[in-house]
């Protein structure tokens, strides 16, 4: 089993040594740079200071941050949990990677997008499993076709990995979509997994839907979700997993044998920011807007035409005419620009042809970096 982070670790290599020299607008990691809500950071002050909390908190969590994880469900997508299908976790990633392992055989199959985040195939190595990949294609608005998968595929499959809203395409599931995937899970037999990372973050008044929102789908699913975007606190490594007993159950019990569950002033600054949804988040989708829309018609000026994302905090551009290499371009990009993207190539043989540009500077800094960019391209046109 081999794991390797590749152009992702070439990437962060090359913008320490170009930052040596100049100076550079690292959009090529969507680490938001906006702060906290400063209640959520009042809170995790005053419980530091509190010498109760340091002793292990234990899985699954703290109930009452549980049943603020429940009450968002609840609020923002009509979705009824219980108690018991909920779990809090070092980071929404951290339990992604754990739960083949959880309940997995070496050798199972799992599906994994392609393009995708890599924590999916990651797991899937960790737990030694066998991967499918199914493709994301922009005829399908990049949404899972099940019915292309071949029937000795479905019939063996045991977790079928999702993310929606997606990163890095920025596409948005929708209900009839979701359903589809509930009827065949129920028929065949297989675990699906959402990754909600980015369930609020979603532009020009459209919204996310859960999965969980399908009658049934607890049955079949669990879905995974953080703070970290949300409510800026990436580095705090607060996430959740919510859906079927008997997976949160399973993942529980591995976690039991790993970790001894979150430290307690994080999961109480979790939940006085889960507390504060209403007052932070619609700001944060106005402050991605705009800058979506300072990067796009920058980019547009120059010549570069970008579609606009409805959700995450990614623009998922295909290359300017001309250019075909992903990786190629990103790295002389940071070279004679100091502007960082990450290359389509870095999350599957089919996000070749695209880069992913994160929205984590402000518009100053956005145009700036469109301006680098536009003029990087003019002087490529003229060479």
């Amino acid at each position: 089993m081999k794991f390797s982070t590749g152009i992702f670790d070439e990437l962060s290599m090359r913008i320490k040594k170009v930052s040596k020299e100049r100076d550079v607008i690292n959009l090529s990691i969507g680490s938001p740079d906006l702060p906290p809500h400063p209640k959520v950071i009042e809170v995790l002050a005053q419980e530091v200071h509190n010498v109760q909390n340091y002793g292990y908190t234990l899985n699954p969590g703290l109930e009452e941050l549980r049943e603020g994880l429940i009450d968002w469900y609840q609020k923002k997508y009509g979705v009824n949990l219980k108690i018991d299908e909920t779990i809090v976790l070092l980071g929404s990633q951290e339990g992604l990677a754990h739960l083949p392992l959880a309940l997995l055989n070496p050798d199972d199959l799992v599906l994994v997008p392609n393009p995708g985040y890599p924590i999916y195939e990651a797991a899937a190595k960790l737990a030694g499993a066998k991967i499918y990949y199914y493709p994301l294609l922009e005829e399908d608005n990049y949404l899972l076709d099940i019915k292309k998968i071949p029937h000795d595929v479905l019939k063996t499959v045991k977790i079928i990995f999702l993310n929606y809203p997606n990163n890095p395409l920025t596409a948005l599931a929708n209900y009839e979509f979701f359903e589809k995937l509930v009827f065949y899970a129920k028929k065949y037999g297989f675990i699906l997994v959402n990754d909600l990372a980015y369930g609020e973050l979603t532009f020009d008044e459209t919204k996310s839907i859960s999965l969980l929102e399908i009658p049934g789908a607890i049955d079949v699913a669990v879905e995974f979700c953080s703070v970290s975007k949300s409510f800026n606190l990436a580095g705090m490594r607060v996430g959740f997993a919510a859906g079927n007993q008997k997976v949160i159950s399973a993942l529980t019990i591995l976690k039991s044998n790993i970790d001894y569950g979150v430290f307690k002033p994080l999961q109480k600054a979790a939940l006085e920011a889960i507390r504060l949804r209403d007052v932070i988040i619609p700001d944060l989708v106005k402050t991605y807007e705009k800058r979506r829309n300072v990067l796009i018609k920058i980019l547009s000026q120059y010549g570069w035409q970008v579609k606009p994302p409805l959700a995450t905090m990614f623009v998922w551009a295909q290359l300017p005419d001309g250019i075909n290499d992903s990786r190629k371009f990103s790295f002389d990009l940071l070279a004679n620009t100091g502007v960082a993207v990450t290359p389509g190539i870095g999350f599957g043989d089919l996000g070749e042809g695209y880069v992913r540009i994160a929205l984590v500077a402000d518009e100053d800094k956005l145009t700036e970096a469109g301006k680098r960019i536009g003029e990087y391209l003019q002087y490529r046109r003229e060479v």
